[in-house]
């Protein structure tokens, strides 16, 4: 039986937020380090909320942004072509530009900003998935943002070789967090599957030339007759049918996606000497 889309959104609270002329619903549950998780297409599915609830389990505060489609539904064909046409169209997300300064961007910039100052800490991490990776990474513009982490980027999308190169943020963007890499010791972390050409390997590669050690790349092998048996034409890491797998890849992946934001989130000394005083 498929579960209802309140029972998929239960215990989640929900809050409508507005930043750079567009509003969306941020939906709050946990405790802990706060972290922002943007769905990628069509929404926040149940596979998507599955992710939320784990990264609630593992020790964070959750704010899961409603930037697609109807929170809780399920993925169905329909309702995926309709939700990736949207996308296709949407002046905020600017699907296929290269280069570009996304409205959406912006925004997720402020939700970072709003959970940080209500959770606090020393910062935030920031999840992105599919068409919202590229706006993960470019949210590292936004210094409360500490741990972003790309899965699957694949805006824009790879019509082209310049696209398939494009980072996925514009130039000013890029230059800020370039800056940060180097004089903070920021690290962008990023998982692909290994044949994945709509999150393409020019992509990555083309981050690690901009950003160096500051790029940490993690590619899982699907070519064909792998040990995992993992499909050539796998896309989602993060919300894979096979995720809750011990020992199969993806699971693994998880693993180092919560690892990887346990380190970077750490309370420094400096923040708890200050959280106890007057």
């Amino acid at each position: 039986m498929t579960e209802s889309s309140s029972a998929v959104l239960a215990g989640w609270a929900p809050e409508p937020f507005t930043n750079a002329g567009i509003t969306h619903t941020l939906h709050t549950r946990g405790s802990g380090p706060g972290l922002v998780l943007l769905p990628d297409l069509p929404g926040l599915t149940p596979e998507v909320m599955g992710l939320a609830d784990h990264l609630v389990g593992a020790g964070f505060t959750v704010t899961v942004v409603g930037l697609f489609g109807d929170p809780g539904r399920a993925t169905s064909p329909g309702y995926a072509v309709r939700s990736s046409a949207g996308a296709c169209t949407s002046r905020e997300l600017r699907a296929l530009a290269r280069r570009a300064d996304r409205p959406t961007a912006e925004y997720v910039r402020a939700a970072a900003r709003r959970v940080r100052d209500r959770v606090g800490g020393p910062g935030i991490g920031v999840i992105g998935m599919g068409v919202s990776g590229g706006l993960a990474l470019a949210s590292a513009a936004e210094p409360a943002v500490l741990a972003p982490v790309a899965s699957q980027p694949s805006t824009p999308f790879p019509l082209t070789p310049g696209r398939r190169r494009d980072l996925g943020m514009s130039d000013r963007e890029r230059e800020v967090i370039r800056a940060r890499v180097t004089t903070e010791g920021l690290r962008l972390m990023g998982l692909r599957f290994s044949e994945d050409t709509t999150a393409p390997s020019d992509r990555f590669r083309a981050l690690r030339a901009v950003f160096g050690d500051g790029w940490l790349p993690v590619s899982l092998n699907n070519r064909p007759g792998n040990e995992a048996g993992i499909g050539q034409q796998e896309h989602r890491v993060l919300t894979s049918a096979d995720v809750e797998t011990p020992g199969h890849p993806t699971h693994e992946a998880r693993a180092q996606v919560v690892a990887f934001l346990r380190e970077r989130l750490a309370r420094r000394p400096a923040d708890s000497v200050g959280a106890g005083r007057d």
